[in-house]
C-alpha cells in the first residue's frame, strides 16, 4: 500500500497541495481525476520521490520513501511521466530495455530480454521493435513509452496520462492491459487520466482533486456521483447506467440522455 498523509507541495508561493491524505490500495487499479491544475501530475512526482514534498508523509507498505535507496526505489515503483522526450537516435527495442536498467546496468541478461519481449507483446510493439524511435507517431510512442515502464517489472506502476497522442482503439488496448497487469500479476497502478468514463469503466478506486485538495477518494462507484463530478468540474453533468457501468454524461446545455435524445 501507497499512504499519503497531510502531504504538502508549495512551487513559486503557489499552494499545489493541500494536506493530502489518501491510501493507495494494492493490487488495484487507481485512477486520479480533476481538472487541470488539480495537482495530480505534483502528488505523482511526490509518491515517485522525482520531486521533495514540503510537509507531510509517504509510506511504501509502511517504509518512507526517503529510506529508500535510488536503485531499490526504482526495483519498486516506476513512473511513467506526462511528457516524454530524448534525442537518442534508439529503436523501440533499445527503448524498451531502458527499463531494465535497475536490474541490468546495460548489461541485459536472460530475465531481462524476457521481460523486454513480454513488455513488446503486451503493448503490441512487435512489427515496429526495430524502428527509429524519432519515425514513430505520437501514439506508437507514448505505447513504447508505457512498455519501457512495464518492462521494469514493478510492484507499483505510476502512469501520468499514459492515453496523451493515443486513438481510441489504443486507449481501450492501454486500460485493458492494466486491468490485466492487476488481475493476473497482482500489480498496482495509479494513472492520472482526463477521461472520466474510462476512469468509472476500468478503475477499482478513484482519487478526485481539485485546486490542490482532496475532493473525494474512494471505490469508483463512490466517486462517480454527481454531485461530486459536478463540484470536481464545476459544471453539470448526469450519470446513467449503461451496460452495468455508470457513464458521465455531459454537454453545454443538455444534461440528460433524454434531452439528448431529443434534440437529435
Amino acid at each position: 500500500m501507497i499512504s499519503v498523509h497531510n502531504v504538502n507541495k508549495t512551487i513559486q508561493d503557489k499552494q499545489i497541495l493541500s494536506d493530502i491524505s489518501v491510501d493507495i490500495q494494492p493490487g488495484r487499479l487507481t485512477t486520479m481525476i480533476g481538472p487541470n491544475g488539480a495537482g495530480k501530475s505534483t502528488l505523482l512526482s511526490a509518491i515517485t520521490r522525482m520531486i521533495e514534498h514540503d510537509g507531510g508523509d509517504i509510506a511504501i507498505e509502511g517504509r518512507d520513501i526517503h529510506s529508500y535507496k535510488s536503485n531499490d526505489l526504482a526495483k519498486k515503483l516506476s513512473i511513467l511521466k506526462q511528457t516524454n522526450h530524448t534525442e537518442l537516435n534508439i529503436t523501440v527495442e533499445q527503448l524498451v530495455n531502458f527499463g531494465r536498467f535497475p536490474y541490468s546496468k546495460g548489461h541485459l541478461k536472460q530475465e531481462d530480454k524476457d521481460q523486454v519481449e513480454y513488455a513488446l507483446d503486451l503493448l503490441k510493439l512487435q512489427d515496429i521493435r526495430y524502428q527509429s524511435i524519432k519515425t514513430l507517431s505520437g501514439g506508437q510512442r507514448q505505447r513504447a513509452y508505457v512498455a519501457m515502464t512495464i518492462a521494469q517489472d514493478t510492484e507499483y506502476i505510476l502512469l501520468d496520462e499514459p492515453l496523451n497522442n493515443l486513438d481510441m482503439n489504443h486507449s481501450v488496448q492501454i486500460m485493458q492491459t492494466l486491468r490485466r497487469l492487476t488481475r493476473d500479476l497482482n500489480k498496482t497502478i495509479v494513472v492520472v487520466i482526463h477521461d472520466i468514463n474510462f476512469a468509472s469503466c476500468y478503475s477499482d478506486d478513484i482519487i478526485a482533486l481539485k485546486d490542490g485538495e482532496l475532493v473525494k477518494a474512494g471505490t469508483k462507484d463512490e466517486v462517480i456521483q454527481e454531485e461530486v463530478l459536478s463540484t470536481l468540474y464545476d459544471m453539470d453533468l448526469s450519470i446513467e447506467n449503461i451496460r452495468g457501468q455508470r457513464i458521465c454524461i455531459y454537454f453545454d446545455e443538455l444534461t440528460t440522455v433524454k434531452e439528448y435524445e431529443m434534440a437529435l
